[in-house]
């Protein structure tokens, strides 16, 4: 294990995981940043814009937004604010419940996102042909594995610590 780093962070049995986690780690958070500013956002702004997407035509609630960002319901609102005057989304409201707001991606948002993000999906989709289909199964499965240890993780860090019992 490195003497610097994320190395100490990691078992010894994790050897080799955290060699491209030191370099990956760094690189994602600093390159969120860079696409965030890109856009004109900031790095809520894009994480809640990316959650937009993904919902696809299943349009989330502000609140459902608010949720799966982990922001508060107020601060939710200042996101859509922004989002919605960089042109990303509008609001329309809930058919089948008038009282809730359903965040929509506006039809050129798409197409805004894929020009700052295509060369790197071409790129990762270069590196993928590179791998068998049973590699690229084994990495789907590690990916998919991977985010569930994270969204874990993450529960832990957010829940409020308790208190030791006292004996």
């Amino acid at each position: 294990m490195s003497g610097h780093g994320l190395g100490r962070l990691f078992p010894p049995d994790l050897t080799g995981y955290h060699d491209g986690a030191e370099v990956s780690l760094p690189v994602a958070l600093v390159s969120q940043h860079d696409i965030a500013q890109r856009l004109g956002l900031n790095v809520t702004d894009l994480t809640c814009l990316g959650h937009v997407i993904g919902a696809g035509e299943r349009h989330l609630s502000a609140g459902d937004l608010a949720q799966h960002a982990n922001v508060s319901t107020g601060a939710i609102t200042g996101v859509i604010n922004r989002l919605e005057r960089a042109g990303y989304v509008s609001r329309q409201p809930d058919p089948a419940d008038r009282r809730r707001v359903r965040v929509v991606l506006d039809e050129n948002a798409a197409t805004r996102v894929y020009a700052v993000y295509g060369p790197h999906y071409r790129r990762l989709a270069a590196l993928a042909a590179e791998y068998t289909p049973q590699d690229r199964a084994v990495l789907a499965d590690w990916f998919t594995r991977a985010r569930q240890a994270m969204e874990e993780s993450l529960q832990e860090i957010r829940e409020p610590a308790q208190a030791d019992p006292q004996p």
